[in-house]
């Protein structure tokens, strides 16, 4: 199940008014684990891919927890006291000699031994997950998860300089789907709002659809997601008799550059930064 970006922390009774799990959001490699009893784990990617050979400390503690039992969840790496997600893309040889620690943050129960418990609603996942790691050391450990959206909050603020990058809040009657999760599990990126410049914008000049802005650092970024139709309106209204005509941008396509740029805020999430357009500025 893959999480839907959403710009704002649900309500506890969002979601489809069953109540909502919010969990922390960590910055690692997505991966359901295999425990196979006498066979090795498989650590298994969004792919497909087996990382059990990139990681064998996973691995091994993978292998110890009794066979049948799969987990969902992100293997995170951790150093100088924060979460370091570029450690995950160095070799093993590396990250040892550098006293990386490595973990599995199992934030769901897909099956226990004999049993597919795909099916249940998640609060119960959630009690067989903490009842089946319970005794189990580190690597492999829980999510830090709540029903209550304000202690969710105030995690996130307290752990922001870890690399928490957020929260994931789910629908705590959903069951685990095979394919999608529509919008019982969605995600929330902590962000910086920041200040930009809109350079061109896509679309038609009455429509506008998305905007090109360069931060006050340089970078060049186009907003996503698409604008909604109030931003659309307020921004081709602002923009009117600014446009020119539509030019070929190698990176972004036909755009309409503006004659005079205008100002914008904008939130600005994660590793390869995204820019989520918030409102025009007055100045």
């Amino acid at each position: 199940m893959r999480p839907a970006a959403v710009p704002a922390v649900p309500a506890a009774d969002g979601l489809g008014g069953s109540g909502v799990l919010y969990e922390l959001k960590l910055d690692g490699f997505r991966c359901v684990a295999f425990a196979r009893g006498e066979r090795a784990p498989y650590l298994q990617t969004r792919s497909g891919r087996d990382l059990a050979a990139d990681f064998p400390s996973i691995a091994a503690a993978v292998a110890r927890l009794p066979a049948g039992l799969v987990l969902d969840g992100e293997l995170v790496a951790w150093r100088g006291g924060r979460f370091a997600f570029e450690e995950l893309l160095r070799t093993r040889q590396a990250r040892a000699s550098e006293d990386v620690a490595l973990g599995l943050i199992a934030f769901d129960l897909l099956a226990l031994p004999g049993r597919d418990v795909r099916r249940l609603p998640l609060t119960d996942r959630r009690r067989l997950l903490l009842a089946a790691l319970a005794d189990v050391p580190p690597p492999v450990q829980p999510v830090l998860a709540t029903t209550d959206r304000a202690e969710a909050l105030a995690w996130m603020e307290r752990l922001a300089d870890t690399g928490v990058e957020g929260l994931v809040c789910k629908a705590a009657g959903s069951s685990y789907r095979a394919r999608g999760a529509g919008h019982v599990w969605v995600k929330y990126r902590r962000g910086d709002t920041l200040d930009a410049t809109v350079r061109a914008v896509t679309g038609p000049p009455a429509r506008p659809r998305a905007l090109v802005l360069e931060l006050d650092d340089g970078r060049v970024l186009l907003s996503s997601p698409p604008l909604s139709p109030l931003q659309s309106r307020r921004v081709a209204e602002a923009a009117a008799g600014l446009l020119g005509p539509a030019v070929h941008d190698p990176q972004y396509g036909a755009v309409r550059p503006l004659a005079t740029p205008l100002r914008a805020e904008v939130t600005v999430t994660g590793r390869t930064a995204t820019a989520t357009f918030v409102r025009l500025r007055g100045d």
